[in-house]
């Protein structure tokens, strides 16, 4: 075998060196490229800080995160889902390139669902492999996905906030130096998304309380008409009987004639004394009160034989339901006074022969106290402003007030108004569903206040099918 001559060496060395030289240039290329494409995203960063900074509303800050992302993953969609708790729903808020458009679905739906719930980072090569993703997407718009990547959002207190999720990188797939720096992106969007949600809604309870003072300036008309009626009708009263009592003993009627009118000047006193009182009882929620575990089982049985004493005259039946170990931390008068006012509020409003329940459970973190009345209801008109106070459900014309606990009483609504004030205190919140009787779908339409005399049932079934009014009180 030849040995190369001298001359063939130093050429091959040469051609070695130029050989790593050319590597280490090419090396040098690639890591000034990816120091470039690092300070880039850095500065991609450093934007989405300045964000805030404009003062912008929630869907320009959801648009401009996308953006963002987008340009900084490399990717050609990005969209950004946020969790609606109340619906239990995952809203797609923006979707670039596809249209500012608003889309709903279950919290645990599709890929970003499973995110969502799971708390994984999705990183799929070609999403149409996985099971989870829905294709049905691509057929309405036409778009081809391929590669995915779905990270969760947070909130500051580690609360699930919604998902992130890129589509197609647009070379090659997304890699593990992606999923960091979107977690990172991800963190950063977090903060302002939950910032703007919290500015949005502090704007919506201003407006919610604009809109309820406006209700309630409509329903103080009704009220102070209402008010003057209550008070004028038992003063002319008094005054004619006064009147008449007068003319009486001057005539030296008998001490039995005499009796009869000053029963009616007390009954009539008494209505006047009773609106004092329910006043004085709205102030005294506010008042310092002392907490204690109460059982709740033993003090609904209480409350239900308290109510049958005060209406040995009414033929209803009243049950109590529940499991007898729950307990709820509260002031025991107040609830009491729950109870009473709830109950008698049911017992007014259920005719004869009809039913009341009386049931609560545990719910979640809330314990919720429900009482149900199979009665006449409450017009849909009329809920909005039950818990006013000083609010009739009947027409003033047409109105007649009766002894408490009597089918048809004519309530105030004072006791509900008390405990929507004390709900307000103990971070309770009171609420109510109703549905008005079928047969007598107007407040100007009447029940004859016993079942077996309504024309229309048949038989009691027939009458606690009809309507009725579930409110209920859920204790946090």
């Amino acid at each position: 075998m030849e040995r190369a001559s001298h001359s063939e060496v130093p050429t091959r060395d040469r051609r070695q060196k130029d050989r790593r030289n050319r590597i280490r240039r090419a090396s040098g290329r690639i890591e000034a490229d990816a120091r470039i494409d690092t300070i880039r995203k850095l500065q991609s960063l450093l934007e989405l800080a300045r964000l805030f900074d404009l003062d912008l509303q929630l869907g320009d800050i959801l648009i401009q995160i996308a953006k963002k992302a987008t340009a900084v993953m490399e990717a050609d969609l990005c969209s950004v889902f946020l969790f609606d708790p109340e619906t239990d729903e995952l809203c797609l808020t923006v979707s670039l390139d596809l249209g500012e458009r608003q889309i709903r679905m279950p919290s645990r739906a599709g890929v970003a669902g499973h995110c969502f719930t799971s708390g994984e980072v999705l990183n799929l090569e070609d999403a149409y492999t996985d099971p989870r993703f829905n294709r049905d997407v691509d057929r309405q718009t036409g778009y081809r996905t391929r590669s995915l990547l779905c990270m969760p959002l947070y909130t500051r207190e580690r609360g699930k906030l919604g998902v992130i999720q890129l589509l197609n990188k647009k070379d090659g797939v997304f890699t593990q130096d992606d999923e960091t720096l979107l977690r990172t992106f991800g963190n950063h969007a977090s903060i302002f998304i939950e910032m703007a949600q919290l500015q949005r809604a502090r704007i919506d309870a201003l407006e919610r309380s604009r809109a309820e003072l406006e209700r309630l300036n409509r329903a103080k008309d009704k009220a102070l008409d209402h008010l003057s009626h209550e008070l004028r009708t038992p003063l002319a009263v008094i005054q004619g009987n006064l009147k008449v009592l007068k003319r009486k003993l001057q005539g030296q009627h008998s001490a039995l004639e005499a009796g009869r009118h000053f029963e009616i000047l007390e009954n009539h006193l008494r209505r006047i004394m009773d609106i004092q009182q329910e006043t004085d009882k709205m102030i005294r929620v506010y008042q310092e009160v002392e907490i204690e575990e109460i059982p709740l089982f033993a003090v609904a049985t209480q409350a239900v034989e308290r109510a049958r004493q005060r209406a040995p005259h009414r033929t209803l039946r009243m049950a109590v339901d529940g499991a007898q170990a729950l307990s709820l931390r509260l002031e025991r008068q107040t609830l009491d006074e729950v109870l009473d006012g709830l109950l008698k509020n049911a017992i007014e409003n259920t005719p004869d022969e009809g039913l009341i329940r009386v049931w609560f459970e545990r719910q979640g973190a809330s314990l919720r106290l429900t009482v149900e009345d199979y009665g006449i209801g409450i017009t849909a008109e009329n809920q909005a402003f039950i818990f006013d106070g000083l609010f009739h459900t009947q027409e003033t014309d047409a109105y007649t007030s009766k002894k408490p606990y009597d089918f048809y009483a004519g309530g105030k609504g004072l006791d509900l108004r008390r405990m929507k004030l004390y709900g307000q205190r103990f971070g309770c919140d009171l609420s109510v569903e109703s549905r008005r009787c079928v047969y007598i779908p107007t407040d100007r339409d009447l029940c004859p206040g016993r079942i077996s005399a309504c024309s229309h049932c048949q038989r009691p079934e027939d009458c606690l099918a009809s309507g009725g009014s579930v409110f209920t009180v859920a204790f946090p």
